[in-house]
């Protein structure tokens, strides 16, 4: 579906492995394989036993201030970080919102169905999708950014995404992947001398949850009052408050560090594996520092439907403001998946 704004800013990778996808094996869906892990299944069916009763969230609210050495009054729980997205856009008074492109789509959406004229920033290939701080119009009161970003894989200096800080500007930056990045590095999250500064969480991507639904917003706590003031009453159930306590303690932490670690290697092994298709014509947009690729070939559309055929889902690009149809994003799996995958894709180019 192409929409007035000319993408489908609606669709995500999950549409490649519905319906008759589903027994494709799943690159689309930025994911992390494997998740939830059994401890945290376990704990997550542990909270059953308390359904009865209205759900609690100031335990995992103070747990997620302590990750990240922050009051409380600073932390918002969602459903997701999309709930935030949604709740940014009908809670914040603003005049001019500006999204930096190409990115996660459902920002745009959300802030489009209310009401807002949205402005983009497109990023350029020719500069490796980096941010110009520059290119963000200085009257924007409003603006949001990934980082890593989806679906470029690129990971922005934090100090460039601070500079776009400004008096009465509202700073969203969309941290959504950033636990799968080593030692995190180049993180907003728990900073409070960024004027303006939102900093949005998922704990869905790492540990496996997207059928759960949970994420969190840190931010100014009048910036968290909006926010909560739009939000329904006991918006995060028993189970995913369970989740958020769990997915930000010690053993989580340690665990999601290993896994960050793992998926930079796997990544590697899938950047030297796709460098050998140089030669006929892919390109690989980075450097990817995320769980995803993004890459750019001709006939990519084609590709895209060969490698279904050959039992692959990817995702596809075209549907990111400032990409076309010769763009794809790969999800990072393990050495195994990646070397399957790679056969096929030489299938997929050569037919």
């Amino acid at each position: 579906m192409r929409t007035e704004h000319g993408h489908d800013l609606r669709h995500h990778g999950d549409a490649e492995v519905r319906d008759d996808g589903g027994s494709l094996v799943d690159l689309a869906v930025n994911v992390r394989a494997d998740t939830p892990p059994v401890w945290l299944r376990e704990h997550i069916a542990a909270s059953l036993g308390g359904l009865a009763a209205y759900p609690d969230g100031r335990p995992a609210r103070a747990a997620v201030a302590a990750r990240h050495g922050l009051p409380v009054e600073r932390v918002l729980l969602t459903a997701g970080a999309a709930e935030a997205f949604v709740l940014l856009a009908r809670a914040l008074k603003v005049r001019r919102p500006v999204v930096v492109h190409p990115q996660f789509t459902e920002p745009e959406a959300a802030l489009r169905d209310a009401g807002h004229a949205v402005g983009r920033v497109l990023l350029r290939e020719a500069d490796g999708f980096r941010l110009d701080p520059a290119a963000v119009p200085e009257d924007a009161d409003l603006v949001v950014i990934g980082n890593p970003t989806n679906p470029t894989s690129v990971l922005h200096p934090a100090d460039a995404i601070a500079s776009l800080a400004r008096p009465g500007r509202v700073l969203v930056v969309d941290e959504a992947f950033m636990d799968a990045v080593p030692g995190e590095c180049e993180a907003l999250a728990g900073r409070v001398d960024v004027p303006g500064l939102v900093v949005l969480r998922s704990l869905t991507k790492t540990w496996g949850l997207a059928g759960l639904r949970i994420g969190y917003v840190l931010a100014a706590p009048e910036t968290v009052e909006d926010l909560q003031r739009a939000q329904p009453l006991w918006p995060v159930s028993t189970p995913a408050l369970a989740a958020a306590e769990a997915c930000v303690g010690p053993r989580a932490l340690a665990e999601a560090a290993h896994a960050a670690h793992r998926i930079a290697a796997d990544r590697a092994h899938l950047l030297a594996g796709l460098a050998r298709f140089a030669p006929a014509g892919l390109r690989v947009a980075g450097p990817a520092q995320g769980p995803f690729v993004l890459v750019r070939m001709e006939r990519a559309s084609a590709v895209r439907r060969r490698l279904r055929d050959l039992g692959y889902a990817v995702r596809r690009g075209d549907t990111f403001p400032g990409l076309d149809e010769e763009w794809l994003r790969l999800a990072v799996r393990d050495r195994g998946t990646t070397d399957g995958f790679l056969r096929a894709l030489e299938r997929a180019l050569t037919d």
